[in-house]
């Protein structure tokens, strides 16, 4: 197991999250784990033991179809870390600069490959048994990889919205994605269909990219397995092409004929005349096939993405706010990697009733909470969208080594 404890500092008053109230004097401390790697349930930090009998236990009084938004797990079942750092893990945690790539080629068409590529790119591995901690209300994550800032905050509890906004002032490019889970237990199997819309902009090109998440499927029979499961949409108007993909998942005997794998069409808009036809696997590499030419090649090769990930540190530790996962979830991480279940469990309830603490004074005093960094607004028919209220985030305490 791997951890680390990038340091304390001592302040004597503290924002606190999510109300903007001094705390008096304590200590915060930064725990930062190891990213996944493509391997990532033989190299995770954490795995639960006796994984099977515990589950089945634990969801043995949740009836098929409840909402699990409100369930609460013990930290037996937690990762060392939160949602919002898995979500930014997505950007910042890569071998190859896959962003920055897709700003590159002059020609459209090979602008809109390179986005598909970094779309495919951010599906992550995942540790079956195991989840991030649901993040507070107002917690955030900031973090720079070189010249690409990101920032991440819950900008919503009931129902759990997360937004990210990412920039790299050098290379022109935005990222902002507002996504909320929403979680079925079947009886058989959790599914997460993962709502929201994720934008790339290059601003010098003058192009939006919009595209969504694939939805993630835990599976609890007859065999245990968790995947990335059903329809992308990539697509943009400026240059008039779109992409619809299919993620495929274990079959329910546990076959790995579609596990991880990636299928799908690259079309004009206009026209809908299909330009190339896509097929690999998330994990391995993505070719596509023109359908003028015939010519077959790679536009994603998982190895450039997962070699060589790095832990983030801490760079400027005066700088990192109150309100950061690594420091907020400090204490239950440190007790998961050392499994003291006992002080974990002690560890999360304190932050879980901190937060129950501000909301009900924040009630009653007849107060709204305000995201930090972003603009929030809710559809008629339910679909969250954010705005950032910078245009460019800024450098973060916390760093990914470039070497």
């Amino acid at each position: 197991m791997v951890f680390r404890l990038s340091g304390t500092k001592f302040l004597d008053a503290e924002l606190c999250f999510p109300c903007g109230q001094l705390r008096s004097k304590e200590a915060i401390k930064v725990v930062l784990t190891k990213p996944f790697s493509i391997d990532g349930e033989s190299e995770a930090d954490y795995r639960a033991p006796n994984l099977i009998q515990r589950i089945l236990s634990l969801f043995k009084n949740v009836r098929p179809g409840s909402d699990l938004s409100h369930f609460k797990l013990p930290p037996l079942f937690n990762l060392p870390k939160s949602h919002l750092q898995c979500y930014g893990e997505q950007v910042y945690c890569t071998g190859t600069d896959m962003l920055t790539r897709c700003n590159v080629p002059d020609n459209p068409l090979e602008r809109f490959l390179s986005v598909v590529a970094f779309s495919i790119s951010t599906s992550r591995p995942l540790v079956f048994g195991v989840v991030p901690f649901n993040p507070v209300l107002g917690e955030t994550h900031h973090v720079s990889r070189a010249t690409l800032n990101v920032v991440l905050e819950q900008i919503s509890h009931h129902p759990p919205v997360s937004a990210l906004h990412a920039t790299d002032e050098e290379h022109n490019i935005e990222l902002i994605w507002c996504q909320q889970c929403i979680s079925k237990f079947t009886g058989a199997s959790v599914d997460a269909e993962v709502r929201g819309k994720r934008q790339l902009k290059l601003r010098s090109r003058g192009e939006t990219y919009e595209m969504n998440s694939p939805n993630l499927l835990i599976r609890f029979l007859p065999l245990p397995g968790a995947d990335w499961a059903g329809n992308v949409g990539v697509r943009c108007k400026e240059t008039g092409f779109e992409a619809e993909l299919l993620y495929g998942s274990k079959s329910f005997l546990g076959l790995r004929g579609t596990h991880r794998s990636v299928k799908g069409k690259i079309y004009e808009t206009s026209t809908k005349k299909i330009l190339f036809e896509l097929n690999g696997n998330w994990d391995r590499t993505v070719t596509v096939k023109d359908n003028n030419s015939g010519e077959l090649r790679v536009i994603y090769n998982s190895e450039e993405v997962y070699s060589g990930l790095r832990t983030p540190v801490v760079k400027d530790l005066q700088g990192v706010e109150s309100t950061e996962s690594a420091a907020v979830w400090s204490k239950v991480s440190e007790a998961i990697m050392s499994r003291n279940w006992e002080k974990a469990k002690e560890a999360k309830n304190a932050v879980e009733e901190k937060q129950r603490e501000v909301l009900r004074g924040m009630e009653s005093e007849g107060k709204t909470w305000v995201p930090q960094h972003f603009g929030l607004s809710c559809s008629k028919d339910g679909v969250w969208e954010c705005s950032p209220t910078q245009q460019w985030v800024p450098p973060a305490p916390i760093v990914v080594p470039l070497t």
